[in-house]
């Protein structure tokens, strides 16, 4: 789709005329709202800021619908009956709720903050509302942080992926943290046209001096993390929980979530069927936008053969990084995030069952007795679609161990849940897990052979690894002993005595 903040002309009258009203008078506009916008929102009004900005709820939806009572009293009447004048405009000398085709009318930039229950719906009537308007200068932007799915199809997906022009926008954003007037906070506005990202972080930028935005062209990616994290916030949640006696495990359990998240997007970024316009066709050199190089792209030998596996090129996405990194993190003062919250219900409700849950109703039960609402749970919600987003983007077990891991203490069978819940309750179980399932399949079986040898008999299993070990050190055969389908290790049964972690990673790699 187009989407630009300038029509395809060559007059530069026209541009510059654009140009300006951009940095003097953009007006930006937030549809659906919900907590986030609502807040961002709040502070706007709180700065005086409040002229730039725009809403439109969702029909049935209320402003503020996404506070708790005790958090709307502890809020500024004036500041609130600010908000609710930016959700309203006049007309006929009556006042008017605001719409989606109204905001179009109105605004250089629309946000669509729908979850991805809505999000998609939104996005093709937002198209067709300024088809219609003819408004092709009006840029669309989403905040969504799960995956997407056709029903239809059975596809799972990064909406951006489906969308390569539609702009992302995301920061890191603590429950009350923008309805304090001297907090601030950062996020990222992304698109894959540098000019169009460059501008659209400028007109953020205006909608409070505490916040501070940066331009990025990783759209794809920066949705990409933010799904990813919403489910290693469950995770870290747990962590929090029930290892909260045992402290050891849960800088290295932080750790591997966090940069598993980054990992997974940069594999992901290769994919992108746009890789050769992002990086060599832009007017405005990345550099220019804060990246430290165009692009870094990690190899892998494959076989005397080089492949190109990942782009690392997320140097600007910073605030997306630090969403990340902040919503695995327990804050000194407020709530952690809500998927956080889900995490620490998991651990309370495994403690008091001595399992895993029977199925994802019950762990639903169990975060509403939190008081988490379903819809406000998209972790639980891009976990759904996993095994397909694994497969799409042909994501390693490797780099995406801790939340496979989750997955089958939430949507694995019985014996897999058994597993699963040995390993997430115990601390020395998860430690070896974290150490061990980031290793690449061979690289263990080399481990594995290498102990077996020690204790070599006539074992035939022990007869293997010394042949293996063998082979790979004779150059010429080292190839064909790592990819030979009848290679040692590949499918042979654990033993049922073999530990927990070991088991559940085998259901893992088996896709069982």
């Amino acid at each position: 789709m187009q989407n630009s903040f300038f029509a395809n002309s060559l007059d530069k009258r026209v541009i510059r005329s654009r140009i300006r009203k951009l940095c003097r008078s953009a007006k930006v506009g937030f549809y659906s709202i919900g907590l986030y916008p609502a807040s961002l929102a709040y502070n706007s009004a709180m700065q005086n800021s409040e002229k730039s900005l725009l809403l439109a709820t969702r029909p049935g939806r209320d402003l503020f619908g996404a506070f708790s009572e005790n958090e709307l009293r502890g809020m500024d009447p004036r500041q609130v009956d600010k908000t609710y004048r930016m959700a309203s405009h006049k007309e006929d000398g009556e006042l008017v709720h605001n719409d989606l085709e109204y905001l179009i009318e109105k605004c250089d930039l629309v946000l669509l903050s729908s979850n991805s229950k809505y999000i998609e719906k939104d996005l093709v009537e937002a198209c067709a509302i300024r088809n219609k308007l003819k408004q092709n200068n009006v840029v669309l932007a989403c905040l969504a942080g799960s995956f997407s799915h056709d029903p239809e199809t059975n596809d799972s997906y990064v909406l951006c992926e489906k969308n390569p022009n539609l702009a992302f926008f995301s920061g890191f954003h603590r429950h009350g943290a923008l309805r304090d007037p001297v907090d601030s906070f950062t996020a990222n506005f992304c698109h894959p046209n540098a000019l169009t990202a460059l501008v659209g972080a400028h007109i953020l930028n205006k909608l409070s001096p505490n916040i501070q935005v940066s331009s990025g062209i990783h759209n794809i990616e920066a949705q990409y993390i933010k799904a990813a994290k919403n489910m290693a916030s469950i995770f870290a949640g747990f962590g929090y929980e029930h290892h909260q006696d045992n402290p050891g495990v849960l800088p290295t359990l932080l750790t591997l979530l966090l940069h598993q998240c980054l990992d997974q997007a940069a594999t992901v970024s290769m994919s992108r069927k746009d890789r050769h316009q992002l990086y060599n066709q832009q007017t405005i050199a990345l550099t220019q936008l804060g990246y430290a190089v165009p692009r870094i792209e990690a190899n892998l030998d494959k076989g005397g053969f080089t492949e190109r596996v990942r782009d690392h090129t997320f140097s600007q996405l910073t605030a997306v990084v630090a969403d990340a990194r902040g919503s695995m993190m327990l804050p000194v003062r407020g709530k952690p995030t809500r998927n956080f919250q889900a995490g620490q219900a998991l651990a309370r409700g495994m403690m008091d069952h001595g399992r895993c849950p029977v199925d994802i109703a019950e762990f639903e039960n169990w975060c509403e007795n939190a008081g988490l609402t379903k819809g406000a749970l998209e972790g639980l919600k891009a976990l759904k679609y996993w095994p397909q987003i694994e497969e799409k983007y042909r994501i390693p077990n490797h780099d995406s161990s801790m939340v496979n891991l989750l997955y089958k203490g939430l949507y694995g069978t019985e014996v897999e849940k058994d597993y699963a819940f040995e390993v997430m309750t115990k601390s020395r179980q998860l430690s070896n897990y974290c150490q061990e399932s980031v290793r690449p399949s061979h690289g263990r079986k080399y481990l594995d052979a290498l102990g077996n040898i020690e204790r070599l008999d006539s074992n035939i299993e022990r007869l293997d690894a010394l042949e293996l070990i063998a082979n790979a050190v004779i150059a010429d055969n080292a190839k064909k002993a790592i990819y030979s389908e009848i290679s040692y290790g590949e499918e042979r049964a654990l033993d049922q005595d073999s530990p927990a972690y070991l088991q559940v990673m085998e259901c893992i790699e088996q896709g069982g």
